[in-house]
C-alpha cells in the first residue's frame, strides 16, 4: 500500500464524497477513483458503497478506517516529533557526576539564571557511558591524549574536619594515629573519595573506626559539628564550613590531596549549550581554588 492512497482514503471517507475529496485534495476526481480502486484491489475487499449521491464506508472500510487512521496520523506527526526531539537534545546537558555533586548542583543552579531554557539529566552511575560531561575525582590523575575530549585538572586538599571543641581548638594540623577510636563519620555514596582516603590511610598503616554515613553532605557536617565524630573533608568542592562549629586541620602523615577532573565529550554537531556550562564551571572551580590558595 502507498502512504498517498491511504491518505486518499482518509480524505473520501471523512468527506463520503469523491468530488469535494479530489478538490481538497488538488487532484483530478479519475486520479482519485482510480487510486481508490488500486487500494480496495491490493486489499482485495470494496472499502465504500454508493448512498445516494454520496458514498458511504463498508463494513470492511469502517474496520479499515479505524486502524489505519492513528497509525497514518503518527506518521505525519514524525517529522514535528523528530525535530523537537534534536531541539531537546540540543538543549540538554547531560552530565556524569561522581566527584564534587554539591559543588556541580550549585553550579547548574547558577548558570540556569543565565541560560533559563537549558536542561541538565544528572546521572551518578559510574559504568554510564552517556554524558557530555564527566566530574571524576582521583588521587593522582595521569592525562591520555585524547582529540575528541577536552579536561580540566584541579587539584584540591583533603583535610580532617573536626569539632571547633577546646580538644581541637588550638590545632592547625594533626597526625591520623593520634586519632585511636576516634569515630569517624563519611558521605555514603561517595565511592570515589571514600576509595582515596581508604588508599592513604592503608598507606600509613590506619584504619578509621567508622560509625555513620549519610548521602547527605549537610547531615555530615552536622554530626561532627554536634561532635559525633570526625571525617575527612575535602578543601572547597563540598562547600564552605561554619568555622564556628567545625574546624578543617591539615593531615601530616601523608599528603592527603585528590584531582578533580572535568571532562567534555564533543559527541555532538551543536555544541555551544554544552561547551558554555563546561568553560562555566571551570571557572567556578578555578575561582574556588584559588580563592584557597590565597587563603
Amino acid at each position: 500500500m502507498e502512504l498517498t492512497h491511504i491518505k486518499y482514503f482518509l480524505e473520501v471517507a471523512r468527506t463520503e464524497h469523491v468530488t469535494q475529496s479530489a478538490k481538497n485534495l488538488c487532484i483530478v476526481q479519475p486520479a482519485l477513483t482510480h487510486a481508490i480502486h488500486k487500494l480496495e484491489d491490493e486489499l482485495g475487499v470494496k472499502l465504500f458503497k454508493t448512498s445516494g449521491r454520496n458514498i458511504k464506508l463498508t463494513e470492511a472500510g469502517d474496520y479499515f478506517y479505524k486502524k489505519v487512521k492513528p497509525l497514518y496520523e503518527d506518521i505525519e506527526a514524525l517529522p514535528a516529533r523528530l525535530r523537537a526531539k534534536s531541539d531537546k537534545q540540543a538543549i540538554t546537558v547531560s552530565l556524569k557526576v561522581l566527584a564534587a555533586s554539591s559543588f556541580v548542583t550549585s553550579a547548574v543552579i547558577q548558570y540556569k539564571k543565565q541560560a533559563p531554557s537549558l536542561r541538565f539529566y544528572l546521572v551518578q552511575k559510574e559504568e554510564s557511558s552517556l554524558y557530555d560531561i564527566s566530574i571524576q575525582t582521583f588521587a593522582h590523575y595521569h592525562p591520555q591524549e585524547n582529540p575528541d575530549q577536552d579536561v580540566f585538572v584541579c587539584s584540591e586538599n583533603i583535610f580532617l574536619a573536626v569539632p571547633n571543641t577546646a580538644e581541637y581548638k588550638k590545632r592547625d594540623s594533626i597526625s591520623l594515629h593520634e586519632l585511636g577510636d576516634t569515630n569517624f563519620i563519611g558521605l555514603y555514596g561517595s565511592k570515589q573519595l571514600h576509595t582515596i582516603c581508604e588508599d592513604y590511610c592503608n598507606r600509613i598503616g590506619f584504619q578509621a573506626h567508622l560509625i555513620f554515613e549519610s548521602d547527605n553532605a549537610l547531615m555530615v557536617k552536622d554530626a561532627i559539628a554536634s561532635g559525633l565524630g570526625v571525617g575527612f573533608w575535602p578543601e572547597f568542592s563540598w562547600g564552605k564550613v561554619d568555622n564556628r562549629k567545625i574546624k578543617l586541620l591539615r593531615i601530616t602523615d601523608v599528603e592527603f590531596k585528590r584531582d578533580i577532573v572535568v571532562t567534555l565529550l564533543r559527541g555532538k554537531q551543536d555544541n555551544s549549550h554544552i561547551e558554555g556550562f563546561y568553560k562555566f564551571l571551570v571557572s567556578q572551580l578555578k575561582r574556588s581554588a584559588g580563592r584557597k590558595k590565597e587563603q
